[in-house]
């Protein structure tokens, strides 16, 4: 049997010292909220991240808040508790990094002592780990006012609280943090490796990006934003190759794929977005579907479809004929398999990540894509695993409007009422080389 060989994906390999992120800044800064999204980011692109949130800790320690006098400086019973809860979590990290082989820990906290932050230090060089600190600093009282509301009054800290009396509570915890809080200074701090954020990324200061991995970091936060808006992904119209079940190639809409381009326009115009952004890739199907909208749309070539190499315009009983052993192997890794002289999702997920950055730094945005684009992008936005990105649902004549919300994304999807066939394989139960035909293509969607 015909066999191809193919490298080895070009993700990211990062052998040096695993990496600590350690967060600096007083509550209601969105410390949490970048911690959240970095690892979102970071996990996306392959690179094994996990979060460590220090107040978590605290409230399975506690069990119960009171109030903010836990907070203040000189409450020793208190501060003994926090400690052992600091402590509690960096064995936690140094388990992750360690024992499970991860490679970046984010440690979410307000670290706003050179104490602390010292303890810290010495912690990731007893261990081996790079520390980079991340600080937020902000004094708009709108922002911070505005982050109490959508994030703090939602904590189980106040649960059942009348909102007035939290939102007083949490400004005196504020300044409890305040009392001891000491910035990362510019001048004795120097030999650290850290980025501030000023007033949600008005201004950034960065010192001593020491590898990659802090680069892309430091690129990344200095990319994303807070302003309310939503992102549109949906797939082209149908094309005369869904018709006949063929992946890939480049042909144009079929009669009710040009349907479904004008319900797009339709469905768009009634959002009223002024400064509304469309992107597609560089295929037929993407470009006509755009041109129905009647405004100016942008080409992306990250955003072609996957590349099926030697199976491109092949049904999927084809390649079961032509190819069965790759197409069980698809089947029992279907993430990274790549097809022969073709891509894989690992490979899609690369190519996708300058979308993604322009994706951040943009507002409104309609992405005319792909089903496995459609998919990596919808990963990205969701936090799926890579086990769960290849068979995310994206049907044909779906639009997904994505609204950032506080801790993630939320979802509506619209089906514009245009029929179309469907192009989702779920993953067969038997995917051994030697399985049957039948029990290969039982998953296969109906076609011509």
């Amino acid at each position: 049997m015909l066999r191809f060989q193919r490298p080895h994906a070009s993700v990211p390999q990062f052998t040096n010292s695993p990496t600590m992120i350690v967060m600096v800044g007083l509550p209601a800064r969105g410390k949490t909220y970048i911690s959240k999204k970095l690892t979102r980011y970071l996990n996306w692109i392959g690179v094994s991240t996990k979060v460590f949130n220090v107040g978590q800790y605290r409230r399975e320690a506690t069990r119960s808040y009171n109030s903010y006098e836990f907070f203040k400086p000189d409450n020793a019973e208190a501060m003994k508790i926090r400690n052992a809860c600091v402590n509690t979590a960096l064995q936690d990290v140094c388990d992750y990094l360690t024992r499970d082989q991860g490679q970046v820990a984010v440690f979410d906290a307000t670290n706003t002592t050179p104490e602390r932050r010292e303890v810290i230090l010495n912690f990731g060089k007893e261990n081996g780990y790079k520390v980079f600190f991340v600080e937020s600093i902000c004094d708009d009282p709108e922002i911070i006012a505005e982050n109490i509301k959508q994030v703090k009054l939602s904590s189980p800290d106040y649960v059942d609280c009348d909102k007035e009396e939290a939102v007083a509570d949490f400004l005196k915890r504020i300044e409890c943090y305040k009392m001891t809080y000491v910035p990362l200074d510019d001048s004795k701090d120097r030999s650290l490796s850290y980025i501030k954020i000023f007033n949600v990324g008005s201004r950034y200061l960065v010192n001593r990006v020491q590898d990659h991995i802090q680069s892309r970091i430091v690129y990344y936060l200095m990319n994303i934003h807070v302003t309310p808006r939503s992102i549109y992904l949906s797939r082209h119209g149908e094309s005369e190759l869904n018709l006949v079940g063929r992946i890939g190639g480049d042909s144009g809409l079929s009669h009710r794929g040009a349907k479904f381009a004008a319900a797009l326009g339709a469905y768009m115009r009634g959002q009223s977005i002024s400064d509304l952004k469309v992107w597609t890739s560089h295929m037929k199907r993407t470009i006509q579907t755009a041109e129905a909208l009647g405004v100016q749309y942008e080409q992306w070539k990250a955003l072609n479809e996957i590349d099926a190499g030697v199976c491109e315009e092949m049904t999927y009983e084809e390649i079961q004929e032509h190819y069965p052993e790759e197409f069980a192997l698809r089947d029992q890794d279907k993430y990274r398999y790549r097809y022969p002289k073709g891509e894989s999702y690992e490979d899609l997920v690369q190519r996708l990540e300058p979308v993604i950055m322009e994706l951040e730094r943009q507002e409104n945005v309609l992405v005319i894509c792909h089903q496995a684009v459609m998919r990596c992008l919808l990963a990205y936005f969701l936090d799926k695993s890579a086990s769960e990105l290849p068979y995310l649902k994206c049907p044909l004549h779906t639009v997904l409007k994505l609204t950032p919300v506080a801790y993630g994304c939320k979802v509506e999807s619209v089906f514009l009422n245009i029929e179309a066939v469907n192009t989702h394989r779920d993953r067969p139960e038997n995917v051994e080389v030697d399985r049957d035909p039948e029990e290969a293509l039982e998953t296969v969607p109906e076609h011509i």
